[in-house]
């Protein structure tokens, strides 16, 4: 029940630390709670921010390995195609949208991204997720915030862009038809 509750989550969370490595850190993680777990104590954080920090610091690690000896791998969606009883569609949008926001929050600044990962995927509060971060909680909601507003920023970049795209060269085409309202006004017919 455990897993399946946090699993999610510290997920997302490592997949917005250290991209394609997420799920191999994440065994790493639980195999360390499973290790760990006789000397589980709640701090104030719960087990999920005990096992957010756990992520965390194998996810530090290797990062610092990285930075050492960068490596190319090989995805092992390449290698292995099982066949899955659900509907792939629904499964590959949920994925792509998934990992389209995680990968817009990792173009946040480091500690923002962890702020907005822990707080909004992981589902930690502020005081958790500063245990994690070794921050103050005052400092993680700044930094969340900080993240979120810059975020809401870029998706309204993105959105007038793609509006710009797909007006006419030639301006808005006027809609006829159409009973149109403008604020404090009553309706009015524009045919």
């Amino acid at each position: 029940m455990l897993y399946r509750a946090v699993q999610p989550g510290l997920l997302r969370y490592l997949r917005g630390l250290v991209g394609d490595d997420a799920e191999d850190l994440a065994s790493e993680t639980w195999l360390q709670i499973a290790r760990d777990l006789r000397s589980f104590r709640d701090q104030g954080a719960g087990f999920r921010g005990w096992a957010a920090t756990i992520a965390r610091h194998r996810a530090l690690d290797h990062l610092r390995r990285h930075r050492r000896r960068p490596i190319a791998t090989v995805p092992a969606e390449v290698l292995v195609d099982l066949p899955d009883g659900q509907d792939t569609a629904d499964q590959a949008i949920q994925v792509v949208s998934t990992r389209a926001a995680i990968a817009l929050i990792a173009t946040l600044p480091p500690d923002q991204a962890e702020a907005v990962l822990l707080r909004a995927v992981v589902g930690l509060d502020a005081k958790a997720a500063a245990r994690v971060m070794g921050k103050r909680p005052g400092a993680v909601r700044t930094a969340a915030w900080r993240g979120l507003r810059t975020l809401a920023a870029q998706l309204d970049r993105q959105a007038q862009r793609e509006r710009d795209a797909a007006m006419p060269a030639d301006g808005p085409v006027p809609e006829t038809g159409r009973v149109t309202r403008t604020v404090g006004s009553a309706p009015k017919d524009t045919r």
